[in-house]
């Protein structure tokens, strides 16, 4: 028998969570779309999340500690029965609505040295022309994830000694955190190596790559972005080696450009580009400075060409310090809408001698779909 105290606790548990159902039922239940999908937005922070939070324990310690026989029958008798519905038809989709936007920012002299002592108030970046502000600054050497694409075609077999080299001076200032793959491409890519923490193992294969057949260049920037996806690493860069221009792929430059802003790589290229009067060159070995270039701007990379084969190494050496003295500017878009248009994003400086200064940084981004 349940005395007049048990009788109370019980009446004011059920009315409690009759209370608590209530208003879960227009919190979740309310947002069905017309095709059965209940979507729950959270939201980091949000008072009300807490409020639930201190809801359900209240709850989950008075069931746990209640001498109160169990419920029998229905919690509201008076409510309609709801059909059942499985729930594999059901699908709750979750989703955080605050997307931080990261663009990274490197700065120069006129004559390219890295300025790196400037400040988070040193920099306005806007988004579509509006103004927005910077939650996120940071300038540390973060770890890399970093594809080298190998230009192996035939107009290379000269070069590759000198090409080997600058791989070996890039990978000297490699941290044990980096990553790297390899892509090597002629007729078609390849890739050599995959991911690793080794970078003598790229070297090793640089080192023994044997030339042939045409250029795939713009094929292999394209399996570079597909590769890029198993990324552990937040910053992500491609290096290109090559000679010349692109006359053996399926992809066009608009769709590799599309690949490198989707995948968030920054684009180095060292451009091969030795004056020789003894040919005709073709009308893709002149639009390759052009193609790289486009990349390289797109993508907050640089393109460095190189007339003279022995600057290789000095080149490899220099993209190695461009990536290790960046910024990285974050923000939350003033534009919430997840429609998967690109946005164009444009950084300028507000420092002394700005006017002498050169900023490299990514242009833009694709919204998110969900």
């Amino acid at each position: 028998m349940i005395d007049e105290r048990e009788q109370s606790n019980s009446f004011l548990l059920k009315s409690a969570l009759e209370t608590l159902y209530r208003f879960l039922e227009r919190m979740i239940a309310r947002p069905v779309d017309d095709a059965g999908r209940c979507r729950v937005h959270v939201v980091y922070y949000h008072p009300m999340a807490t409020a639930l939070r201190a809801m359900g324990w209240v709850t989950a310690v008075l069931l746990a500690t209640s001498t109160t026989p169990a419920f029998q029958g229905p919690l509201l008798v008076s409510r309609p029965p709801v059909p059942s519905v499985p729930s594999d038809t059901l699908p709750v989709n979750i989703r955080v609505d605050t997307t931080l936007v990261l663009i990274p920012a490197h700065v120069t002299t006129g004559d390219g040295a890295s300025v790196t002592d400037l400040l988070k108030d040193n920099f306005r970046v806007s988004e579509d022309n509006v103004e927005q502000k910077i939650t996120y600054f940071a300038k540390d050497d973060a770890p890399i994830s970093i594809g080298v694409l190998l230009d192996t075609s035939g107009s290379m077999r000269n070069k590759v000694h000198r090409s080997s080299e600058a791989a070996a001076t890039f990978f000297q200032t490699a941290n044990p955190q980096d990553e790297f793959f390899l892509i090597e491409f002629n007729d078609r890519p390849t890739l050599t190596v995959p991911f690793t923490n080794d970078p003598d193992e790229l070297y090793r294969h640089v080192k023994h790559a044997h030339p042939f057949g045409r250029t795939s260049l713009l094929d292999a920037v394209h399996m570079a972005s597909i590769q890029m996806k198993q990324a552990r690493n937040a910053r992500k860069a491609i290096l290109i080696i090559s000679d010349g221009g692109d006359n053996r792929s399926r992809f066009t430059a608009r769709q590799v450009r599309d690949d490198v802003l989707e995948s968030d790589m920054q684009t180095y290229a060292i451009g091969i580009f030795e004056a020789d009067s003894t040919r005709k060159l073709t009308a893709e070995e002149q639009h390759g400075p052009d193609l790289l270039e486009e990349l390289a701007e797109a993508t907050g990379g640089r393109h460095y060409r190189v007339d003279d084969i022995d600057q290789l190494p000095s080149i490899a050496a220099r993209v190695s310090t461009d990536l290790r003295n960046q910024y990285l500017l974050g923000y939350t878009s003033t534009n919430a809408g997840r429609d998967g248009k690109y946005r164009q994003v444009k950084v300028n400086l507000d420092a002394s001698g700005a006017a002498k200064l050169r900023t490299y940084y990514r242009r833009g981004y694709y919204a998110p779909l969900q």
